[in-house]
């Protein structure tokens, strides 16, 4: 192959017969999947809905990382019921308190030139080892290993030439916020981004996966880094040193589109509440008291982040009118941290020393006070996803969130003095006893508890749908919105029927109600609508409340893949005008003789005509007329069976 990109170099290796055409759908084989208890569970009950016995992918992986908190029977019953699938069907088990599980794939599985599905946005964290690493809906991830590829429009592939060599103080979650300023987070749907250019030998292995991580908040299918000696040196350091090959674009690659990021002129830089790609430089902000710092997450919890933040505190304290609170992304980290002394400063400092879990990035634990500030090396800053509805919530990197620590208010990081020189080891100290191998268990029994509930079943699309507009909201809604975090409702993930009634609920809490009352209806959405988190929940509960169309000026990725899995119908407006004549309680009708790519909807009450664009593939369509992908799977079994 020649002036191939890296992305294409790896897709031709993994698609059927079709070509890389942009925009044309094409179908990918999927090598590794993986998905987290949030998302998982519903994943296996979709999975064991098809009746595969065994995991038809290369290597398939379970991590509890979410739902940490235990306050009654209903995350441990989930637990429990993802450890008996995983030794069932064949999948590796990560137990809780392993650790994140982007954190945990990069160190021990990620592999270059490997895809991966996984049930979370933040799955393109592996792109930082040379891999097509793309976050899925459950039930997509559920399909790949039962051995179905997955589906997905050809992306553009945007070159982004790093060029320069980072200052002190300014880092590689610095580099993902200048992106997401040149961006915004809808700039990257149906592309990967892909870095290249002579910046690229500079950043480790983590700090690309801090880079990838959060090209998940511009809407893009993946990003991706070659390949290369630091790629070497990493696996090697973690003992998978034979797992790696070399692997770059050619020479004189031809990308979609170009951009080109000087990395010595960037500096410090902060998203703003409440999007990622409110961006502007810590500078501008100096001075802004700070109630609260959290570090961690998938984005920046690595050996690296924390070796950083442990020198910069050493001999410190955190400021008395701020809480810091620090998780990393693995016991790996920890145990490391431990050996080398670097722990020690961190507890000295005053630092609240957190479980090695996803926690407050999605609301678990550490909900900020009432109109408080809070700083967080995490990935999204969306409005009450920490858990305070009024909280305004700033992203920024380990060394800046250090430095509001200290000072209780925002500060450049270059001020704290001379920037701190770590040693990252040779060889990682390795313990994977916290993996539990399918051949490791003595016995594959599924035991359920009462919260795990029965997959709904829902009925094929019918020829004709009408319906009251039931909710109109505006741009980047998100799965946030639709269906939030915390832990009182992320418990609920595998009860839809209890899930469900909490659809909406910080965007018009009467919402579940009338929807029930009115056996469903229709949602209006504008911009971007779905953006966020990979939770099918967002698309589950507003089916089984009766949801039938949602009609929107333009859909996030996979939240427009889950509503055509589930059977919803996507519409988007011809003319976005039309988007304001449309008003709650509207009765809206729509008759379907055939999936056409443009539509015709009746505005029965204002007697009114809306044209819409219906953007499905011949297997989309399928699955819509199915009932959704699920129900499709089970009539080919069936089929299939019935076949001599």
């Amino acid at each position: 192959m020649s002036n191939h990109t890296l992305a294409q170099k790896i897709i031709a290796k993994h698609i059927a017969e079709e070509k890389m055409t942009t925009n044309k759908e094409i179908a990918l084989k999927i090598d590794y999947t993986l998905t987290q208890d949030s998302t998982g569970t519903m994943a296996y009950l979709e999975f064991e809905a098809m009746g595969i016995p065994k995991i038809k992918t290369e290597l398939s992986l379970s991590f509890v990382d979410h739902n940490m908190l235990q306050n009654d029977y209903r995350n441990a019953d989930d637990h429990r019921y993802l450890q008996g699938v995983a030794a069932k069907y064949g999948i590796i088990f990560s137990r809780p308190g392993n650790g994140i599980c982007h954190q945990l794939y990069l160190e021990r599985f990620a592999r270059p030139g490997k895809t991966l599905l996984g049930s979370d946005s933040h799955t393109p964290t592996a792109g930082g080892m040379g891999m097509i690493a793309i976050g899925a809906g459950g039930l997509d991830v559920a399909a790949a290993m039962a051995g179905e590829p997955f589906y997905m429009e050809m992306p553009k592939i945007v070159g982004i030439k790093l060029i320069g060599r980072l200052q002190p103080f300014v880092s590689a979650k610095d580099v993902i916020l200048q992106i997401l300023k040149n961006l915004t987070v809808k700039g990257g749907v149906n592309k990967i981004l892909e870095y290249h250019g002579p910046g690229v030998e500079t950043l480790s292995v983590p700090e690309r996966g801090t880079i990838t991580n959060m090209g998940a908040e511009t809407g893009a299918t993946t990003s991706i880094f070659p390949s290369d000696k630091t790629t070497k040196d990493f696996l090697e350091a973690q003992g998978r040193g034979m797992m790696w090959t070399e692997l770059r674009a050619d020479q004189d690659a031809i990308y979609d589109e170009h951009i080109e990021i000087n990395l010595s002129e960037l500096e410090p830089l902060i998203a703003l509440p409440h999007s990622p790609d409110n961006v502007k430089k810590v500078s501008e902000l100096e001075g802004t008291s700070v109630d609260q710092v959290c570090i961690g997450s998938c984005t920046n919890s690595s050996l690296r982040d924390l070796k950083i933040v442990s020198a910069l505190l050493r001999g410190k304290k955190v400021h008395e009118n701020t809480s810091l609170t620090v998780s990393a992304g693995s016991r790996q980290v920890m145990e490391n941290l431990a050996v080398t002394g670097e722990l020690e400063p961190l507890i000295q400092s005053g630092a609240r020393m957190l479980e090695n879990a996803c926690g407050p990035c999605i609301g678990i634990g550490q909900s900020p006070p009432t109109g408080a500030v809070a700083l967080r090396t995490f990935n999204r800053n969306f409005k009450g996803r920490s858990g305070t509805q009024d909280a305004k919530v700033y992203l920024v990197s380990p060394e800046t969130a250090t430095a509001a620590a200290l000072n209780g208010k925002i500060v450049d990081p270059r001020k704290l003095g001379e920037f701190p020189q770590i040693v990252m080891p040779e060889k990682f100290i390795l313990n994977d006893s916290m993996f539990i191998q399918p051949s490791q268990c003595s016995t594959s029994e599924i035991i359920r508890g009462p919260n795990i509930r029965p997959l709904p079943d829902f009925a094929p699309l019918p020829k004709k749908l009408q319906g009251e507009v039931l909710l109109k909201t505006g741009d980047n809604i998100t799965t946030d919105d639709i269906i939030p975090g915390g832990s009182e409702i992320m418990s609920l993930r595998s009860n839809i029927p209890q899930i469900s009634t909490y659809a909406f609920c910080h965007v018009d809490k009467t919402f579940a109600t009338r929807a029930a009352q009115r056996n469903g209806g229709i949602i209006v959405g504008g911009e971007n609508y779905g953006q966020g988190s990979s939770r099918e929940h967002a698309a589950l509960a507003p089916k089984y409340l009766g949801i039938k169309i949602i009609i929107a000026k333009s859909f996030a990725r996979i939240h427009l893949a889950n509503l055509i899995n589930f059977g919803i119908l996507p519409l988007t407006f011809v003319d976005k005008k039309d988007y304001d004549e449309i008003v709650l309680g509207d009765i809206l009708e729509l008759e379907i003789e055939s999936l056409n790519e443009q539509l015709t909807i009746i505005n029965k009450t204002k007697e009114a005509k809306i044209e819409v664009n219906l953007n499905l593939s011949e297997i989309d369509k399928k699955q819509i007329q199915s009932g959704g992908k699920l129900a499709l799977i089970k009539k080919l079994n069936e089929n299939n069976r019935d076949t001599p």
